[in-house]
């Protein structure tokens, strides 16, 4: 495979994961909005646009609807749902012939949705109905890719980049919550702090699957626990570096290319999450242990792009 070609398909898929995360993250924060008090809500903006990992430089300094609006709508930002979009789809506008027609008619139809709505079309009206259709619409493209698409090396580039943009996602969320010096322990949250920890397991679709572990209990720590070291569930940190590393693996093999090094950096992020415990996390700090998860994952970035889309042609004739 061309290496424009599988940089592409790498790079679709991160940037719609990208914005069905972002879409997720602000259809949650705008349902808590309902029920916290405005000081609440304005450190929950705060806290959001740091998961979000967008420097303030590039927010505007005004109200909160033009803050919201920026990580939204705007094509300036590339990191707003829009220009990941627009992104996503142009990247696979490039490679038509890599996919299959019903991939291309689903993002094709999830471009549409999102550029036909504006703020000054009254979508405030209608904000949850944009959110989910861009959830949904990232949803069903993956659903459509999984079945449409042979499950060769284009489509591992596909899982790659899904969930390598899902670990980065992840571990900033994660850290923004659990930043600060207070403890967090196995004591259950009430009140407001229940309906920010709710918030988080929501944000990762993850609370009817943490209750059905822990019951319905909010305690910071096991929410921790489970986010960041539960195998089983899709939007878990462990559960996508075994993803990202697994991918590695299958990519490597099917191109033969020699893929040490980026397997030693995905195999010391299993390692960190396979051989952790909660209490060991929480007692180095979550924060600098999600950091050092983070740099990782740029590192893996670096390495999967190295090895398979900037690569010299001097190393591609000697092998």
């Amino acid at each position: 495979m061309l290496s424009r070609v599988a940089d592409s398909l790498y790079w679709m898929s991160r940037y719609l994961e990208r914005a069905e995360h972002t879409a997720r993250l602000f259809n949650v924060d705008y349902n808590l909005r309902l029920d916290n008090a405005d000081d609440t809500s304005a450190a929950r903006a705060r806290r959001l646009a740091t998961s979000l990992q967008i420097p303030k430089a590039q927010l505007p300094e005004s109200d909160a609807d033009d803050v919201d609006h920026a990580l939204v709508f705007s094509r300036a930002n590339p990191s707003s749902i829009v220009s990941c979009v627009i992104a996503a789809r142009e990247n696979l506008r490039n490679v038509r012939e890599q996919c299959s027609s019903e991939m291309w008619e689903q993002l094709n139809r999830l471009y549409l949705k999102v550029s036909a709505t504006d703020r000054e079309q009254g979508w405030v009206a209608q904000i949850h109905q944009f959110f989910h259709a861009v959830e949904e619409g990232a949803h069903l493209f993956q659903g459509i890719t999984d079945s449409t698409m042979s499950h060769g090396e284009g489509w591992q580039y596909i899982q790659l980049g899904r969930y390598v943009e899902r670990v980065d996602d992840l571990a900033a969320l994660v850290a923004a919550y659990y930043s600060g010096d207070q403890p967090f322990t196995d004591q259950p949250a009430e009140g407001d702090e229940y309906l920010e920890w709710v918030g988080l397991l929501k944000s990762c679709t993850a609370f009817e699957a943490y209750c059905k572990v822990y019951t319905a209990e909010m305690q910071p720590l096991r929410v921790a626990e489970f986010l960041l070291l539960n195998s089983e569930f899709p939007h878990s940190l462990r559960f996508s570096v075994e993803h990202v590393h697994s991918a590695l693996q299958l990519v490597g093999a099917r191109t033969g290319r020699k893929i040490e090094s980026a397997s030693r950096l995905t195999g010391k992020l299993r390692a960190a999450l396979s051989f952790a415990s909660i209490d060991e996390i929480m007692a180095e700090g979550p924060t600098r242990y999600l950091a050092g998860i983070q740099r990782q994952c740029v590192q893996v970035d670096g390495a999967v792009r190295h090895l398979f889309f900037d690569y010299p042609v001097e190393s591609t004739l000697a092998s």
